[in-house]
């Protein structure tokens, strides 16, 4: 069968794509990736091949962004879900993802959960869609909340019964890598979602690799981590800073990855910290005592799944907060509030989890559901039975 992946511009939301879309390659099936022309280097760097539609102009995005300072943290997230996903990024994406459609004409659409263009060109197709979540359950029926005002206008674009789309998220196919537990903590209601396959993407075996030496190797080994975003963003860049001057008179030893958009040698990094841009999560994890993080998607299953208890400390997006509180529900971690505010907690919070073995515990149990959880390649002849 022909696989359309369809993806934001985003490497939080088209990574748990990618271990699906893999095992269809592996299984024989032919993938394609449409995603918009900016974020070809990360496509075809995944080993896929690139079907572009437009971005939306950086004019109009930026006018829509410069906003959000102003803004409540609420009120910032409800115009990113509704006005940057829910109408700019689904209506760029419609004509080039439509045009992919017809001309490479798929059997299915696999979509994140915020790419709504391919939503409308698969219905608009009569072909199946089918989600593969980058959170928990409860967090989509958020955002489904929020995007119906614009998802009625992406119907009228695309040819379709008005609440087409709004009532195609609600019972689509659903795969997530995401433990029942977690889910659990806010439980959904059953009969307005459709079938939900859970599994567990395959961790290679870690030698737990670290850069050098630096601090004192009896201490704990702490990752800090806040995605690739946050480094980019001026009102949060300050909290690399602020995480390395709160930990510096800590018993701990510190690893802190920034992703690209921090000049590592401007930080002024104590003794007890070794700042990278960029380390593998998996030889990190296979050392660290905690993490600390924002609560995105990728850092937070990574921990989960090494069963790493975490203090989580949100900044800036919806996901963030939901994460936080579904780790700190299910006794993995502890959440501390205030965005870069909130750094001033941290020492305590980071002590708490380190000294109560509960935690450490609670973390422990959640990676053993998740190990439990059938190979990513199980959920392949699910797809096959949805394109028939």
């Amino acid at each position: 069968m022909r696989v359309l992946v369809a993806s934001t511009a985003g490497a939080g939301h088209f990574g748990p794509l990618v271990p699906v879309a893999r095992a269809c390659v592996r299984a024989g099936h032919e993938v394609a990736v449409a995603a918009p022309e900016s974020f070809a280097a990360e496509v075809t760097g995944a080993g896929f091949v690139h079907r572009p539609f437009a971005d939306v102009p950086r004019d109009v995005l930026g006018a829509v962004m410069g906003r959000l300072p102003t803004l409540s943290m609420e009120e910032a997230n409800r115009v990113v879900v509704a006005e940057v996903f829910g109408r700019l990024d689904a209506q760029a994406a419609l004509a080039g993802v439509t045009a992919t459609v017809e001309e490479w004409r798929p059997d299915l659409v696999l979509r994140e959960p915020t790419e709504f263009g391919s939503l409308a060109a698969a219905l608009a197709a009569e072909i199946p869609q089918v989600v593969v979540a980058v959170g928990v359950a409860s967090l989509m029926e958020q955002v489904g909340a929020m995007v119906a005002e614009p998802l009625a206008e992406l119907d009228t674009l695309a040819g379709l019964a008005l609440g087409t789309c709004s009532a195609a998220i609600r019972t689509a196919p659903t795969l997530t890598s995401v433990p029942p537990v977690l889910d659990e903590v806010r439980p959904s209601d059953a009969e307005h979602r459709g079938p939900v396959h859970r599994y567990r993407v395959p961790v290679a075996p870690s030698e737990g690799r670290l850069p050098g030496a630096w601090g004192d190797p009896a201490q704990p080994l702490v990752y800090v981590s806040f995605g690739s975003v946050a480094a980019a963003l001026p009102h949060f860049a300050p909290v690399y800073p602020a995480v390395l001057d709160a930990l510096a008179d800590q018993p701990v030893r510190v690893l802190l990855t920034t992703g690209r958009g921090v000049a590592v040698d401007e930080l002024t990094v104590p003794p007890n910290a070794c700042v990278e841009q960029w380390w593998p999560q998996d030889d990190v994890m296979a050392q660290a005592a905690a993490v600390v993080g924002h609560g995105g998607f990728g850092t937070t299953m990574a921990a989960l799944v090494a069963g790493v208890p975490q203090v989580v400390l949100p900044l800036f997006a919806m996901d963030q907060f939901v994460n936080a509180d579904h780790v700190a529900a299910v006794g993995a971690g502890v959440t501390v509030p205030g965005g870069v505010a909130g750094v001033d907690e941290l020492p305590a919070a980071l002590a708490r989890v380190l000294q109560d073995d509960r935690y450490r515990l609670a973390a422990r149990s959640v990676a053993d559901q998740m190990a439990g959880l059938p190979p990513v390649t199980a959920v392949v002849p699910v797809l096959e039975e949805l394109v028939g």
